[in-house]
């Protein structure tokens, strides 16, 4: 997963740990293809930490890292080796472990650093599992799968995706799904997890059309995602909903929005607009203004780390500076170099590749809407049957408080259900024990019950 800390990570100004997959660099020296496990001592506890190595034909490294106490998965990690030094490098949140290879290549003992944390950490060698199945074998699906474009006239830009549409005689109620904040492919993809991809499967195989795609600036969509705010997302939406009321397969009068995270804020919005979609199902979504929304998950994840309140409150204090600095600086050049060397400050360690980095982004047009942004305000226009769904175990979103003020705004609505699923992460996957085995180790996938509850909740609102 970019998994569980994905938001935490473009919110937070000064997040722990980094999520993400993928192969970086060239290292030299021994070959540390395996699983590599290790205590990591926090403040109140311990954490286990585990990275999984695997060498790539051109000598670098594929790296995620796992916090399974966290419900963290696959998240990437840079792999550098100088000798028998061993570098893994959490580069954007400006986390690594540093350690020497003992002679036996069983151990590598170091240093992990992150803010305001240096702690000893002991790496252990375990094999990697071998799997008899070499190759990710994709069966064809019972459904028909379409490579189509569509443009947003609004913005005059063309965007591309995948319609599947369900076997059978049609029309079909058909959904449009909405990604997270940040840009991302038709499938949010993250690592070996294709969340949108996996849920447009389960709806698809059991009679729902979906529509997803890529975000601007990805793949063949055009446009700057950075650039975008989140009005500019939700014409995105609309010209994704006229696409599907003009196809031949698809009810139109049963088409809907399915949002995860910043995805559901769109679809919420999509429905306070002329024209609306025949339902939304929001996943995560927040109900807070932005700039509290980013306090509140800076200081969820550094109390998940075990950091004392004292200590909690010290941060919160020093990210809400920063905030103001953003708020209040409109000139992004000057706000980018003031933010840069609060960053210098709080964390000498990071590297100015780093700093400008997050610099930039935390000073970018679609980040300073988002701390402007209150997702609450227009939802009293909205009408449409709406499905509000969070996890208990989200660390962004939190259920009980975003639920309550997004089903207070939305009391106009003629059919409004909101549910919070236990155990489930941010990234709607169940507890790590549900996961299902594949290849000899469990692997994180979307909440059966979240599922299915989508489905039947779809379906019931399409025979009306």
């Amino acid at each position: 997963m970019k998994t569980g800390l994905r938001l935490l990570l473009r919110y937070c100004w000064l997040p722990l740990l980094l999520t993400g997959a993928g192969a970086f660099g060239a290292p030299a020296g021994p070959k540390l293809d395996g699983i590599w496990k290790g205590p990591l001592k926090m403040p109140g506890g311990e954490l286990e930490v585990v990275f999984r190595l695997i060498g790539l034909a051109d000598g670098s490294y594929f790296a995620t890292m796992d916090v399974p106490k966290q419900k963290v998965s696959r998240m990437a990690v840079k792999v550098e080796m100088r000798g028998d030094t061993v570098v893994l490098v959490a580069q954007e949140a400006g986390s690594r472990f540093t350690g020497q290879l003992g002679p036996d290549g069983k151990q590598v003992i170091g240093t992990w650093h992150q803010p305001g944390l240096d702690t000893p950490l002991t790496l252990t060698f375990t094999p990697a599992p071998v799997n008899p199945v070499t190759a990710k074998i994709r069966l064809t699906p019972p459904y028909r799968e379409d490579e189509v474009t569509f443009i947003n006239p609004v913005a005059s830009l063309r965007l591309s995706g995948m319609l599947t549409i369900p076997a059978g005689v049609g029309p079909f109620p058909a959904v449009v799904l909405v990604s997270d904040a940040g840009a991302h492919d038709r499938d949010a993809t993250v690592g070996d997890y294709r969340l949108l991809g996996a849920l447009a499967d389960y709806l698809t195989r059991r009679g729902i059309a979906v529509l997803r795609f890529d975000d601007r600036g990805i793949a063949g969509s055009a446009g700057d995602f950075n650039l975008t705010t989140t009005e500019g997302l939700v014409t995105d939406v609309q010209a994704g909903i006229a696409f599907l009321r003009a196809r031949p397969e698809i009810d139109f009068s049963h088409v809907g929005v399915l949002g995860h995270g910043e995805g559901g804020n769109v679809a919420l919005l999509t429905a306070a607009k002329p024209a609306p979609p025949a339902f939304v199902v929001a996943l995560a979504a927040a109900g807070l203004p932005g700039s509290m929304m980013a306090v509140q998950q800076h200081a969820a994840l550094l109390r998940s780390q075990g950091m004392a309140t004292a200590q909690v409150e010290a941060a919160t204090k020093q990210q809400q500076a920063m905030l103001d600095v953003i708020q209040q600086t409109p000139d992004a050049s000057q706000a980018q170099t003031m933010v840069a060397d609060m960053l210098r400050q709080s964390n000498p360690r990071l590297d100015a590749a780093t700093v400008q980095a997050r610099a930039a982004d935390l000073t970018s047009v679609h980040y300073r809407h988002f701390l402007k942004y209150n997702p609450i305000e227009p939802l009293t226009s909205v009408k449409c049957p709406v499905l509000l769904l969070t996890g208990t175990a989200d660390m962004e979103v939190e259920a009980e408080t975003n639920l309550g003020a997004l089903a207070k705004a939305l009391h106009n609505s003629r059919d409004l259900t909101s549910k919070k699923l236990a155990g489930v992460n941010h990234l709607f996957q169940p507890a790590p024990a549900e996961w299902p085995l594949i290849g000899g180790e469990s692997r994180p996938n979307f909440s059966p019950a979240a599922e299915e509850t989508i489905r039947v909740w779809i379906m019931s609102r399409s025979l009306k």
